[in-house]
C-alpha cells in the first residue's frame, strides 16, 4: 500500500492511514488493484492508525474513523472474492522493559484499535513489522481481549533471521504460539532468500501455520527514490519455495506491486501444499539468565561501596578537540587525593568532544577507575548495547546509566538526537547483560560485570513522578545512587530518607564554588540544584570569593560526609582547579 500511494505522488511525511478519510477513492482504487491481480487477501490502510502514531499528526481524535473506513474501503475492494485482514503495525515507541510506554497502556492502544477494524467488518487481524516480540505478544493478548478473529502475527528479521532486536525465530515463534497467534511470521526488511531461511527455522519451532511477505528485495536509492528491484517472476519463484517450506499464507510487503502479486499467486496456485510436522526434539529451550556477579567482584567503587566505605569520586569533562593530556593529568592528580574514580559524563551535545568511553580507557591506562556516563537519549537500544558491550570487553566497569539532555544548542545546525529509550529502559538492558543475555535473550557467554549506578533529582520540579521512576531503576537493577550537584545540605537531608528507602548506596554531587557570577549562574540556569539565599548573600558579601566558596563547600561536604556513603565533585561552571583544592581541602 505505501509503494503504491507513494508511486501516485502521496509524500513520504502525509499520514497514509488518513488518506481513508481524505481521499478514499485513491485508496480504494489500489485495493482493486490486487484483487484483480489475483489476491485472496488484502489489507487495510491502517498499518500506523494507532494513537501514538496518529497523535503525532493530530489526528487521534479521527482513530477509530480512519480505521473504520479503512476497513469498509477494503471490504468494498474485496467483495466476496478477497479476505479482509485489519493491518496493525508497532506503535512507534518502546514499551516496556526497554521503554517508557507501559505494558496496559500498549494493550490499550491495539485493543482501542482493533475493535475499530472489527466494528468496520475484517475478516482477521494482521499484525506486522515488528521488531519487539513483547510489544507483539502484547497486540496478541489485546486483540483476543475485543475479538475472536483470527490473527496472523509477524515480526520483522534481519538476514540473519533475528528480529531487529536479536531475538531469534527459535524464541519468538514458541512465544507467539504460546500468547494464541493463529499464524506465525515474518514480513518486510529483508527480500525473499533471507526470509526463506528464516521460515525453515519457525518451521521447527512450532506447529502453527506460517506465513512470509518478503520485501521486494532490498531498496536502492536511483534518484533520490528508494526502489525495489526483484523481478515479479524471481517473487514468484520464492512463492513457490515458502509454500514448499510449511507456508500458509504467501504475499508481499514493500516493493511488492500488483504484477508480483499476479505472478506469485498463479505460481501458488500450481504448487501442491507441502506437508509439514514439527521435528521432534528440534527446538532449542530458550536460554536461561544466570545469576550475576556480586557487586564487590566488579569494581574497586563497588568493592568499598559493599563494604561501607566512604568513596569519592570526580567528574572529569570530555574535552574539546582531540588533545586529551590535560584531561587525563586531571584524573590523575585527583587519584594521588584520594578519588577512588572517576566520573566521565556523555556529553549531551553535538559539538567535537572526545567520546567518553575513549576518555575512560585513557584514563584506565594510567591506573584511574572510570565511572563511564551512558546517555540513553543519543543512541538506539542496538547501538547502546553494542557500545556497552565494546566497554565491557575493554575492561569499563562501572557505568552512570542516564536518559540524558536534548541537543537544545549545537554547532552543527542538523544534529539530531536519538530518543528511542530511557534511562529505566536503559537499566532493564544491563541488568539483562550481567545475567548473560541480550536483548534479544540470547546468551552471552557469561554474565557482564558491569556495577550499575543511577542519578536522581531531589530538586525535580515533580518529586513524586521523580520517585517513581527511581523506584523503577532500582527494580530494574541499579546497584548505587548518584545526585546532581548539593548547595542547600539541609534541604537535601530532608529528603535522604527516601533516597535510603531504596536500599542502595547514595553518592551526593559536590560542586566547588569560587565565583559569585558562577553561583548566579547555577541558581538561575540549572534546574537540578538548588542555592540557598545565604549562599549567595556570603559569595556576594566576600572579599575573597574563592576562599569563601571553598568554605561553604566544605560546610556542605562536613553536613553530608555522615549522611551519605561518597560524595562526586563537579566542576559545575567551575576550574579544574577548584575541584583539585577542595580534595586536598578534605585530605587536610
Amino acid at each position: 500500500m505505501g509503494t503504491m500511494l507513494y508511486a501516485k505522488g502521496i509524500f513520504l511525511n502525509k499520514c497514509f492511514d488518513e488518506l481513508n478519510l481524505a481521499q478514499p477513492d485513491l485508496v480504494l482504487g489500489v485495493h482493486q488493484e490486487y484483487v484483480r491481480a489475483g489476491a485472496d487477501l488484502i489489507e487495510t490502510n491502517t498499518f500506523g492508525a494507532n494513537r501514538f502514531k496518529l497523535s503525532t499528526f493530530g489526528l487521534t481524535d479521527h482513530l477509530r474513523e480512519i480505521n473504520i473506513q479503512g476497513a469498509r474501503l477494503a471490504r468494498r475492494a474485496a467483495r466476496d472474492t478477497a479476505w479482509v485482514a485489519g493491518s496493525i503495525g508497532p506503535l512507534g515507541v518502546r514499551i516496556e522493559p526497554w521503554g517508557k510506554t507501559g505494558v496496559d497502556d500498549a494493550e490499550a492502544a491495539f485493543a482501542e484499535q482493533a475493535a475499530a477494524l472489527a466494528e468496520g467488518g475484517v475478516d482477521l487481524f494482521m499484525l506486522e513489522t515488528f521488531r519487539d516480540v513483547n510489544e507483539l505478544v502484547a497486540a496478541v493478548r489485546a486483540i483476543r481481549r475485543v475479538s475472536p478473529l483470527p490473527i496472523v502475527a509477524q515480526m520483522t528479521t534481519e538476514d540473519d533471521g533475528n528480529s531487529l532486536d536479536g531475538t531469534p525465530p527459535e524464541t519468538f515463534a514458541p512465544r507467539l504460539d504460546a500468547a494464541g497467534a493463529d499464524v506465525i511470521g515474518v514480513n518486510c526488511s529483508v527480500g525473499p532468500a533471507s526470509m526463506l531461511e528464516t521460515l525453515e527455522r519457525m518451521g521447527q519451532a512450532t506447529t502453527r501455520r506460517l506465513s512470509a511477505q518478503p520485501n521486494a528485495g532490498r531498496p536502492r536509492d536511483v534518484d533520490g527514490r528508494n526502489l525495489y528491484l526483484c523481478s515479479p517472476d524471481y517473487m514468484a519463484s520464492y512463492a513457490r519455495r515458502f509454500v514448499s517450506a510449511g507456508a500458509r499464507l504467501v504475499g508481499g510487503c514493500c516493493g511488492t506491486t500488483p504484477e508480483h502479486t499476479r505472478q506469485m499467486a498463479q505460481a501458488v496456485r500450481a504448487a501442491g501444499p507441502a506437508v509439514r510436522a514439527l521435528a521432534p526434539g528440534a527446538v532449542e529451550a530458550a536460554a536461561e539468565p544466570v545469576p550475576p556477579v556480586d557487586r564487590a567482584a566488579k569494581s574497586a567503587l563497588g568493592r568499598a561501596l559493599s563494604d561501607g566505605t566512604f568513596v569519592m569520586l570526580a567528574e572529569i569533562m570530555p574535552p574539546r578537540g582531540m588533545d586529551v593530556s590535560a584531561a587525563v593529568a586531571h584524573a590523575e592528580r585527583c587519584a594521588a587525593l584520594g578519588v577512588i574514580a572517576v566520573n566521565v559524563p556523555d556529553y549531551p551535545r553535538s559539538s567535537a568532544h572526545v567520546s567518553a568511553l575513549a576518555l575512560s580507557q585513557l584514563i584506565a591506562a594510567r591506573g584511574v577507575e572510570p565511572v563511564l556516563h551512558c546517555s540513553a537519549r543519543q543512541r538506539s537500544l542496538m547501538g547502546m548495547q553494542s557500545d556497552l558491550l565494546g566497554a565491557h570487553a575493554m575492561g569499563v566497569r562501572n557505568v552512570l546509566l542516564v536518559t540524558g539532555d536534548p541537543p537544545s544548542q549545537s554547532t552543527y545546525a542538523d544534529a539530531t538526537a536519538v530518543d528511542e529509550v530511557d534511562s529505566i529502559g536503559l537499566t532493564n538492558m544491563v541488568a539483562r547483560l550481567n545475567r548473560g543475555l541480550d536483548i534479544g535473550g540470547q546468551p552471552l557467554g557469561g554474565p557482564a560485570r558491569f556495577h550499575i549506578g543511577v542519578a536522581v533529582n531531589p530538586s525535580a520540579p515533580s518529586l513524586d513522578a521523580e520517585w517513581r521512576r527511581l523506584d523503577y531503576k532500582v527494580e530494574a537493577g541499579a546497584e548505587f545512587i548518584l545526585t546532581p550537584p548539593v548547595l542547600d545540605a539541609d534541604a537535601f537531608l530532608s529528603l535522604l530518607p527516601r533516597l535510603r528507602a531504596t536500599g542502595l548506596p547514595v553518592i551526593a554531587g559536590i560542586v566547588p564554588v569560587e565565583r559569585v557570577r558562577q553561583v548566579e549562574f547555577i541558581a538561575s540556569e540549572v534546574p537540578d540544584v538548588q542555592v540557598p539565599e545565604r549562599v549567595m548573600a556570603r559569595m556576594r558579601g566576600a572579599a575573597d570569593p574563592a576562599a569563601e566558596g571553598l568554605a561553604i563547600t566544605l560546610d556542605v561536604f562536613r553536613a553530608l560526609k555522615s549522611a551519605v556513603q561518597g560524595v562526586s565533585v563537579r566542576p559545575l561552571h567551575g576550574s579544574t582547579e577548584s575541584v583539585e583544592r577542595f580534595l586536598l581541602a578534605v585530605r587536610e
